[in-house]
């Protein structure tokens, strides 16, 4: 097989994992595919979170959305709108700030992250109450929905993960929506070419992104969303929490283990 063809399917295997804990967890995958793209391809940490951010520009987590929605499964397009404006704003900074950082740093930074990502889900507590993601008031939208939008393009630029990271536990904690409600939400915001401020700052600073890769990612990315988008609805939200945890552990584990 020629290199591009094993750098095709390993993309698309890339994207098949990142694609089933996005609909699994709703996150944009990132968690993963950026520690496998350079564990597999060994392409460094500013192009592996490039290349991430350009896969997550289509609606590859389509298949995911449908999915919880058949499940009877609702979010706030109000909400969605406003999250989508604040992150364009956020992922501009945050690319730019990632590409002034050294490699190495930037991955350790990345681990660290994770770890108390990690922490913080285990110990966040689920609201005492559900009001539901169609309850959301106009204060509450206006306050909270764009701060939560820029911090997780802010984050989603520094590390390539998307920013629903940290979009879920907050929707759940501000607006008291359930862990099925915030994962819905989160992919809704990913359905908009939102990351397209950041894929073009790393693809200026790095000379170039591995498109074919990127393309693989992205095809098997939507047959991943949708495959984990169906045991997510199966799955209570307190476990689904813990697996959640988790995987993000070994995530950094696996960003640790990388050779510089």
């Amino acid at each position: 097989m020629t290199a591009d063809g094993s750098h095709l399917l390993a993309g698309m295997g890339t994207g098949l994992c990142g694609g089933f804990l996005s609909g699994l967890f709703g996150v944009g995958g990132g968690i993963v595919m950026v520690p496998l793209l350079g564990l597999i391809l060994r392409l460094d940490q500013h192009r592996a979170q490039g290349a991430t951010l350009a896969a997550m520009l289509l609606p590859t987590g389509l298949p995911a959305v449908l999915e919880y929605r058949r499940r009877g499964i609702a979010a706030s397009l109000p909400l969605v709108g406003v999250l989508v404006l604040a992150f364009l704003f956020g992922v501009t900074g945050g690319s730019f700030l990632a590409n002034q950082i050294p490699p190495v740093p930037l991955r350790w930074g990345f681990a660290a992250f994770l770890v108390l990502l990690a922490v913080w889900t285990v110990l966040r507590r689920e609201p005492a109450m559900d009001r539901g993601a169609a309850f959301i008031d106009p204060v509450g939208l206006w306050t909270w929905g764009p701060s939560i939008g820029l911090l997780a393009g802010l984050l989603s630029g520094l590390t390539g993960l998307g920013g629903a990271v940290v979009v879920i536990p907050l929707l759940a904690s501000r607006f008291r929506m359930t862990q099925h409600e915030a994962q819905l939400t989160s992919l809704m915001m990913l359905l908009p070419p939102i990351g397209l401020p950041g894929v073009l700052i790393y693809a200026r600073a790095q000379g170039g992104l591995p498109w074919l890769v990127i393309g693989g990612v992205a095809v098997g990315f939507a047959a991943g969303a949708f495959g984990g988008a169906r045991v997510a609805t199966r799955l209570r939200g307190p476990r689904l929490k813990q697996v959640y945890a988790a995987f993000v552990l070994l995530m950094a584990l696996l960003v640790m283990v990388r050779h510089p």
